[in-house]
């Protein structure tokens, strides 16, 4: 058996592919089939099964184009209420792949649907596919399924179904179980994600939380407290993939583009901009945001997907044409691409620029300044750099205007510099009566 581990880094997913005797079975595969081709290419196998642990909510699945390009079955448990062509798959229930059997458990906690897949080889060795049920160093949140999905959970009543898995469901494996989870550090779908691509059933009775004897009061208060924030796209990436999403290079392929512009018909539209922060500041259109993508570290999706509502249209500046399918996947694979209207690159027009925050005014006279603080409630709550700071979360900004108070110069900081370039972006847009400035990674000076 070979089992190879994709990770898409900027969502902090993985998914699997798993071969035996010439068949390949994919688990929770992203939104673009073209990797998982080629894998079965160079191993001359064919694609029989696609399993969905559960709908996601951080990504849209390719699972249902990849049936109908490979005829693979797809495997879901019964809870979901796919309406996809499927097979059930749920505790006792079994597939065949060469050598390997894979055996669904139903894991409730994160989502009611939740499964766990269990392969395991001729030899007898264990391999626990736990999707977003049981991570590295923590579990899958409970909260998410109270706006999504047709089946509504409050998140106490999956608190204690998470209680339950963790103490009934994976009692009969052997500690040497090898876990491959759906996500890792960064993904939004849990708060303490290890940066470990795998971990063994023994290690995690050891050392993870969820393992620890803990009464059911315990458990939950513990799981709920300090969740992150839930992105505007979750619920809407969890319909999707109930229903399975169109296909993906046909979507990618309907935005139109346009060449070194320096206007765009509708001035009404949001304008996502992606360039880095300073070809930004020099020469931007109204009504733009500034969500930078340049590299894999940057969380472009999920910022995307938090600050842009589901259905909302919106046009993206690039920085260059050759940046033009990277960032067409990015935004297909939270299903947003429906709602772009369009993709642009900028001529050398003067436009709209940025001022520059003259640091050392700001230093000698920070009380002259009205200073947002972007970061998360949980961030804040470890200590403020500043003491008279207003605390607005970036996912609320936008709707935040009569929070923002406009009598002073207005200067916006984040942790690092990424979050205060949107959240700038997004006040400067709201507010007219005074100057915005972004602290930027300056605001390193200004840590305790």
């Amino acid at each position: 058996m070979t089992i190879k581990q994709f990770e898409d880094k900027p969502l902090a997913h993985y998914s699997y592919a798993i071969i035996s005797n010439g068949k390949m079975a994919i688990i929770d595969p992203s939104r673009n089939t073209k990797p998982y081709y080629e894998l079965a290419e160079a191993h001359n196998a064919n694609i029989v099964a696609i399993f969905e642990t559960h709908p996601h909510a951080d990504f849209v699945s390719s699972h249902l184009q990849m049936h109908k390009e490979t005829r693979a079955q797809i495997y879901v448990s019964k809870l979901v209420g796919a309406t996809y062509p499927h097979k059930t798959f749920d505790d006792g229930n079994t597939v065949t792949l060469g050598e390997v059997t894979l055996e669904a458990i139903n894991t409730p906690g994160h989502s009611p649907d939740s499964i766990t897949v269990i392969a395991t080889d001729a030899d007898r060795n264990h391999y626990m596919f736990s999707g977003d049920t049981l991570f590295i160093g923590d579990v899958g949140r409970p909260d998410l399924r109270e706006k999504a999905g047709n089946m509504k959970a409050k998140r106490e009543e999956l608190a204690k179904s998470m209680y339950k898995t963790m103490k009934t469901k994976f009692n009969h494996l052997p500690d040497s179980t090898i876990i491959y989870p759906a996500h890792g550090a960064g993904s939004l779908c849990g708060k303490n994600l290890s940066e470990d691509p795998s971990s063994t059933l023994g290690r995690e009775r050891t050392e993870n939380w969820a393992f620890k004897n803990l009464s059911e009061e315990e458990f939950v208060a513990h799981i709920l407290k300090d969740q992150p924030f839930i992105p505007s796209y979750f619920g809407f990436n969890v319909d999707i993939n109930k229903e399975g999403a169109d296909n993906f290079e046909t979507s990618i392929a309907k935005p139109p583009f346009q060449f070194q512009i320096n206007t765009i018909d509708n001035n009404d539209t949001l304008v996502i901009d992606v360039r880095n922060q300073d070809d930004y500041n020099k020469n931007h259109l109204a009504r733009s945001i500034n969500i930078i993508a340049e590299t894999e570290d940057d969380k472009f999706e999920t910022w995307l997907g938090a600050i842009v509502k589901p259905e909302e249209p919106f046009y993206v500046v690039l920085n260059s044409i050759k940046d033009k399918n990277n960032i067409l996947n990015r935004i297909a694979k939270i299903g947003y691409e429906k709602q772009l209207k369009g993709m642009m690159t900028l001529d050398k027009s003067s436009l709209l620029n940025t001022e520059s925050i003259n640091l050392e005014d700001f230093r000698r006279q920070t009380n002259d300044y009205t200073i947002i603080d972007v970061r998360n409630k949980s961030e804040v709550e470890t200590g403020k750099f500043f003491e008279k700071a207003i605390s607005i979360p970036l996912n609320d900004l936008r709707d935040s205007k009569d929070k923002i108070p406009t009598n002073k110069p207005i200067v916006v900081h984040c942790a690092g510099g990424y979050r205060s370039a949107i959240g700038s972006s997004i006040i400067s847009n709201l507010i007219d009566k005074a100057s915005v400035y972004d602290l930027s990674d300056a605001v390193e000076h200004f840590k305790n």
